[in-house]
């Protein structure tokens, strides 16, 4: 599967330009898609040294990219790497509506090709429990 993965507020906290701390788990749960044979893309608005930056963060960490801010390796990106459009099957962003689900939710949509409504139904559901009522005027 070809997932296109934000970086920004996806991979690290929202801070840019400079480079926020790791979300919980997405290094660990980017590791394990390409372990999976999964192409990843890092689809970012960075470019520059800003978008080296960033290659590298997740480089040190173990994550290399199938590309970056372009559908395959070799494909020449006009404007000087402006935004192309990319060619995914599943977009990993924190502009999704709704916001971006936990790393673990990601993983285990893309493992078991659920979608979210699926996940989020398939949820148990936290029944309240009764509260005692108060007998005095002090408990």
């Amino acid at each position: 599967m070809i997932i296109a993965v934000d970086f920004d507020g996806t991979i690290v906290e929202h801070k840019y330009p400079e480079i926020g701390r790791e979300r919980p788990f997405a290094i660990t749960t980017l590791k394990m898609l390409i372990e999976q044979r999964h192409r990843l893309i890092l689809w970012t608005v960075r470019k520059g040294h800003l978008l080296q930056e960033a290659v590298d963060w997740c480089k040190e960490r173990g994550v290399e990219f199938y590309a970056v801010n372009k559908n395959y390796p070799e494909e020449q990106v006009e404007n000087g790497g402006g935004y192309s459009k990319i060619n995914a099957e599943v977009f990993i962003d924190d502009c999704n509506l709704g916001g971006i689900p936990d790393w673990g939710k990601i993983y285990q949509m893309i493992s078991e090709k659920k979608s979210w409504e699926e996940l989020y139904h398939a949820a148990p559901v936290e029944e309240e429990t009764p509260k005692k009522k108060k007998k005095g005027w002090f408990w």
